[in-house]
């Protein structure tokens, strides 16, 4: 039956991000559909895996009021919108640190590779040798050479990136975002595979017939036409 889009709240709002979270009471959809509009108002679209249940929007201006819409994809159809307001503060107090602490040091993005890329999808993975990130954010350009960004969590080490086109070579560009800075990229390439054949026709069964009888047995005989 069809999914059904639960309520979308804005859990945590800073003063240049917005952590996004909402429900599925029913069913499962295949993606999410995140738009907004920017500090300049220009429209802004962010794919999120079907899995998921909270994104973090970066790249936002503080002082400023966001509206959201969040689309969930289902086969060909798009359901939706819910939608919620957020509004990013000028800034948040830091949190008192003990003077005999030292500040951390600054982290680093390891290497970024693509480890299963099929016709309409790639799973990316990345490490990080030192330190700790606050989020990431991936950017790479689809079919049709329009920009997209996909934020990711700063604990996780790997993204599905759905929504691809087959048989296409793309460039995918991760940063990682620590305070205010934004470091990197790190880069990879994948080529997506080929349209994936049809499944098998279902089979047909043949006409069934007696062909030698005798007191005690019978030898059956029949035929399977397809399949």
């Amino acid at each position: 039956s069809q999914p059904v889009l639960g309520e979308l709240r804005a859990s945590h709002v800073g003063p240049d991000s917005a952590q996004l979270e909402w429900s599925v009471p029913e069913g499962t959809f295949d993606s999410f559909t995140l738009q907004y509009r920017d500090a300049q108002g220009q429209p802004q679209v962010l794919p999120v895996d079907g899995d998921l249940r909270s994104v973090t929007v970066p790249g936002l201006s503080p002082s400023r009021r966001y509206k959201f819409n969040l689309y969930g994809v289902w086969g060909r159809k798009r359901l939706g919108p819910v939608s919620t307001d957020a509004y990013c503060p000028l800034s948040v107090p830091a949190p008192a640190q003990p003077e005999e602490e030292e500040p951390p040091s600054q982290p680093v993005l390891g290497e970024l590779s693509a480890s299963h890329v099929g016709p309409d999808s790639a799973q990316l993975e990345w490490s990080v040798p030192e330190g700790t990130f606050d989020s990431f954010t991936l950017q790479y350009r689809d079919a049709q050479g329009q920009p997209q960004t996909l934020p990711v969590d700063g604990d996780l080490r790997s993204v599905t990136v759905p929504g691809l086109s087959p048989s296409r070579r793309y460039k995918f560009n991760l940063y990682g975002v620590w305070g205010r800075k934004r470091l990197g990229p790190v880069s990879t390439d994948a080529v997506t595979g080929e349209p994936e054949d049809e499944p098998p026709s279902q089979p047909v069964l043949g006409e069934l017939r007696a062909s030698h009888v005798g007191p005690d047995s019978a030898q059956l005989e029949w035929s399977v036409p397809e399949g």
